[in-house]
C-alpha cells in the first residue's frame, strides 16, 4: 500500500514539474558586453530586452554568464537573459540557464540581428540555419540542434563588399535611431505574444511587419 501511494506521489510530482516547466520561458537577447558595443546593430537583442525591462519596470542583475531579470505575465515566468559571454560564445549561457531553470527548448526565444532583412523587419522562426551569424552558430553547436525559436530583427545590408563586420558593429544612423522607438515597442509585443499566444500565432501576426 505504501509503495502504491509512493508511486502515485512520485507520478504527481513529475507531472507537476512538467506543468511548471511549461510555464517557464527563456528569452535571450544576443549582443556584446561593454559600452563600445551598446549602440551597435549587432546588439539589437540587448536593446529589445532593455526596452521590455524599461516598459515593465524590471531591473537586470549580473549573475553567472549574463545579466538576467524575471518577467511575470499572466501566470507565466519569463527569464530575460543578456549573455556576458560575447556573441561568439552565446551557446554556453543559453545552455546553462536552460538547464538551471529546467526550461525546455520549445520555450526559448533567441533575439538576433539579421542583415538579410530590411531595417526594422521582424521575422520569427521555429528553426533554420544560422545564416552566418556567429551567435546563432554557437547556440546551434552547443544545443546540437537548429530547432529552436529565433526572433530576427532586420538591420539591413547597406555595406560594401568585405564590410559586413564593420556594418553590424557600427552604430545606428540618425534615421534608424528615430525609427527604433516604434520598432522596439513592436518587438516587446512579439515577446509577449510568444509567451502568451505561442510561436505559430506570433509568426502569423508579426512576421514581415
Amino acid at each position: 500500500m505504501f509503495g502504491f501511494l509512493k508511486s502515485i506521489f512520485s507520478s504527481n510530482k513529475n507531472y507537476l514539474q512538467e506543468v511548471d516547466s511549461m510555464k517557464k520561458y527563456l528569452v535571450i537577447g544576443l549582443g556584446n558586453i561593454g559600452p563600445e558595443y551598446a549602440q551597435t546593430r549587432h546588439n539589437i537583442g540587448f536593446k529589445i530586452l532593455d526596452a521590455l525591462a524599461n516598459k515593465e519596470d524590471l531591473s537586470f542583475n549580473t549573475v553567472k554568464l549574463g545579466d538576467v531579470t524575471t518577467y511575470k505575465v499572466k501566470g507565466r515566468s519569463v527569464l530575460l537573459l543578456k549573455p556576458s559571454t560575447y556573441m561568439n560564445l552565446s551557446g554556453k549561457a543559453v545552455q546553462y540557464w536552460m538547464q538551471k531553470e529546467n526550461i525546455p527548448v520549445e520555450n526559448i526565444l533567441v533575439i538576433t540581428d539579421d542583415i538579410n532583412l530590411d531595417f526594422g523587419t521582424i521575422r520569427v522562426k521555429t528553426k533554420g540555419s544560422n545564416g552566418g551569424h556567429n551567435g546563432l552558430k554557437d547556440i546551434q553547436q552547443v544545443l546540437n540542434s537548429t530547432n529552436y525559436n529565433r526572433f530576427r530583427f532586420g538591420v539591413g545590408a547597406d555595406f560594401g563588399k568585405g564590410r559586413q563586420v564593420d556594418y553590424v558593429l557600427g552604430k545606428w544612423t540618425d534615421e534608424e535611431r528615430d525609427a527604433l522607438k516604434e520598432r522596439l515597442a513592436q518587438s516587446t509585443e512579439v515577446i509577449k505574444s510568444f509567451v502568451l499566444a505561442g510561436v505559430e500565432r506570433t509568426m502569423n501576426t508579426y512576421n514581415g511587419s
